[in-house]
């Protein structure tokens, strides 16, 4: 049984990884941590509702007492520039991973995408790239384990409300990139981010086909 802290729930992987979590009899407590309420009751949910991650202390109070951080918090490139990007991606999750503090028994996993590449010509993928560079660099200090899993596209789980219309049509396009290792199901990735807490894997950037693996591990 784990208790894990998820970023992003009002978005569209926050919140396919949150419910998961909340419907997974592996999980046994999940804190919430965003800017807006997720809208959701369950036994197992608390959350902490709070402007900016920046404004957590480093080893905050509030987020001790977990073995997990899911952080699916971001935003799409699209329309913003690099400067506000890289704040997102890069300076904003490195923030909230000092407010979690040193943990040897902690995995952190950073919700990163297909084609993330810090030597890229991309904005976002250089910054995803390094991003990534960060957190696999804090594996064993000052976490247990930290692992990047790069998702693609995703079939949406029916109880998800935070979907936009591109987002229904990618779901739509999984059925014929399936074959090809470039999509998942929401629900996979969920439970992929769970086995890794329990399971571990031998990668710390994982594509499409490592989340199938680890989500079958979980369900083995």
């Amino acid at each position: 049984m784990v208790k894990v802290i998820i970023t992003g729930t009002t978005g569209f992987v926050g919140e396919g990884v949150l419910l998961e979590c909340l419907d997974n009899d592996k999980v046994d407590k999940v804190l919430s941590v965003s800017r807006r309420a997720t809208g959701k009751t369950h036994e197992k949910l608390k959350e902490l509702i709070i402007p900016s991650f920046k404004d957590l202390s480093e080893d905050d109070e509030r987020l001790q007492g977990y073995d997990a951080c899911f952080y699916c918090a971001g935003k799409t490139s699209v329309g913003v520039e690099e400067s506000e990007y890289r704040d997102i991606t890069i300076d904003t999750p490195l923030h909230f991973a000092k407010a979690l503090g040193q943990n040897k028994d902690m995995t952190f996993i950073y919700v990163s995408a297909y084609g993330s590449d810090k030597n890229g010509k991309l904005m976002w993928a250089k910054a995803k790239g390094e991003a990534e560079e960060h957190f696999i660099n804090m594996k064993g200090n000052p976490f247990r384990n930290t692992f990047c899993p790069r998702l693609c596209m995703m079939k949406i789980n029916p109880e998800m409300k935070n979907i936009n219309r591109t987002q229904k049509f990618y779901s739509i396009m999984t059925t014929f990139t399936k074959p090809f290792n470039m999509s998942n199901t929401i629900q996979e990735v969920g439970k992929c981010m769970i086995s890794l807490v329990l399971n571990g894997y031998d990668k710390q950037i994982l594509d499409c086909k490592d989340i199938s693996i680890c989500a079958k591990k979980l369900d083995s």
